[in-house]
């Protein structure tokens, strides 16, 4: 699913409208009775409705909902800002429908003075008052008037957009002059900002509605934002032949473990074999040879000659991707073990956890990597290895997307939504995943999935796709079973078979 841009939304209404063809307002007519439609599934006629609506065409879609609630025997009042004395035409279109029925509790259009209306908690407030056209935080009385729905019990359903929010950027918005909602309703596809951790306290539940823009335009148009979906993955599994066997299912080297951080290499490997590669080879350190042993018969075991830590690069020819970074420690020995690693890899590179760490500390060393390494950063991670804080979400993802430029890498930046920056610049959000993941060890699951996607004959591109679609889904389906609560990383590695089976199938 594309994720387009604020004027790339605005161009796609324009351009449904001519070549539908459909007249505006009838478009904006079709919107609303989506939007109602969401709304009355979730409230009763016996909540009363008080509707915000703005002077441009959100405000339009909110005045066609009010009339609309109105038709459903909702209690409805209504307060459109016009304070400069201008409304788009299918707003006041809108408007004279509405004032014209019967059955509208309260009209008020605020011109200078607003008084404004109780909101208990058993009202509902639909906010209509600012879209996806906004570019400017609010300011004066609309900002005052947010922070009036805000401190209020009421619940809040907002149109496209909560009020205040902007559709990519809003590093230097006013946050307590954004509407929080408790559901957003949004127009034909999600945007880039309901994508980002910190906007989230301000969307709530949020729902997609369909309101048949162009397909045409939506399939003609370059987006650098996308949504993967399952459609675009399942194509891009490779078949497994009947006369497969380990010699041509892939080679994988994981260089994982410190004394203590044993259970990391445990959940790489497990994750490792789990993603089809034919064979698992774990270069750990002497102290972890039992309990490797044990926890993964699977694997062969390559012992460091350091009792406690990884002190030795190793030969690669004999593999086809190399994970590091689970569990490693950050010992001065493991950092220069680390770069010797890098610099002796001759295969496909997942860089993951202490190893990220390491090159945070040595950021000279990031000019040694090699092209197409693929690294595995969360967010405070990154801001490590970019030399500094980020400013919000939005700040970070654009710093994920140059670095990846950069260093011509694939870098997944881990998260809900984790976002695979490719080295062309485009961005790539994962939608499966929950917060039940938020647990030791899920991120060093990840690392393995990858690494053996690489080795049984995948792309780095592919294996990221892959790889955290599959990650986030066996999240899901073991949050189903157990719930998020109680979601341990060993539970992602127990459901990655069903993930599998259903991304197959």
């Amino acid at each position: 699913m594309k994720i387009f841009t604020s004027a790339q939304i605005h161009e796609l209404d324009k351009y449904t409208i001519e070549h539908e063809p459909v007249s505006s307002i009838n478009l904006m007519e079709r919107a609303a009775k989506a939007l109602t439609h969401a709304i009355t599934e979730d409230y009763s006629t016996r909540t009363p409705v008080v509707v915000f609506a703005g002077p441009g065409n959100n405000g339009g879609d909110a005045l066609a909902v009010a009339r609309l609630l109105v038709e459903e025997g909702y209690d409805v009042s209504v307060y459109l800002f016009n304070v400069h004395n201008h409304l788009s035409e299918d707003c006041a279109a809108n408007k004279q429908r509405l004032t014209e029925m019967k059955g509208l509790k309260k009209f008020t259009e605020v011109t200078l003075n607003f008084d404004p209306p109780e909101l208990g908690a058993d009202t509902l407030v639909v906010d209509g008052l600012f879209g996806s056209g906004l570019n400017k935080p609010l300011a004066g009385g609309f900002a005052a008037m947010v922070k009036y729905i805000n401190q209020s019990p009421a619940r809040v359903v907002s149109i496209d957009m909560p009020s205040g929010l902007m559709c990519e950027d809003n590093t230097y918005n006013i946050r307590q002059n954004i509407v929080r909602a408790d559901l957003t309703l949004t127009l034909q596809q999600k945007k880039l900002a309901m994508l980002l951790a910190d906007n989230q306290p301000y969307i709530g539940r949020l729902r997609v509605l369909d309101i048949r823009l162009s397909p045409e335009y939506i399939n003609k148009t370059e987006s650098q934002y996308t949504l993967l979906e399952e459609s675009d993955l399942r194509p891009r599994l490779l078949h497994r032949s009947d006369f497969a066997h380990k010699g041509n299912m892939g080679n994988a080297l994981l260089v994982a473990g410190s004394y203590g951080m044993a259970g990391a290499a445990v959940l790489a490997a497990r994750a490792c074999l789990r993603a089809g590669v034919g064979k698992v080879t774990v270069h750990t350190p002497k102290r972890n040879y039992d309990i490797m042993q044990m926890a993964v018969p699977e694997a062969v075991m390559q012992m460091d000659h350091e009792e406690t830590y990884f002190s030795e690069a190793v030969d690669t020819e004999d593999f086809d991707a190399l994970g590091i970074g689970p569990g490693l420690g950050q010992l001065e020995n493991t950092a220069i073990a680390l770069i010797a690693q890098i610099r002796r890899a001759t295969c496909p590179l997942v860089i993951d956890a202490d190893a990220i760490n390491i090159l945070a500390n040595h950021r000279a060393w990031m000019q040694q990597l090699p092209r197409d390494i693929i690294l595995t950063p969360h967010p405070k991670e990154f801001d490590r290895l970019s030399g500094g804080t980020s400013n919000g979400d939005y700040d970070r993802l654009h710093k994920t997307q140059q670095m990846a430029e950069h260093l011509h890498a694939y870098i997944i930046l881990k998260g809900h939504y984790s976002a695979l920056c490719l080295p062309n610049g485009q961005v790539e959000f994962n939608p499966t995943g929950n917060s039940g993941m938020a647990t030791a060890g899920s991120g060093d699951v990840l690392t393995g999935i990858i690494t053996g996607l690489l080795a049984r004959g995948y792309q780095q591109a592919d294996a990221c796709r892959l790889g955290m679609y599959l990650h986030g889904l066996a999240g899901d389906i073991a949050a189903r079973e157990k719930g998020k609560e109680s979601l341990i990383a060993g539970d992602i590695i127990d459901y990655l078979p069903q993930a599998f089976h259903r991304l197959e199938d």
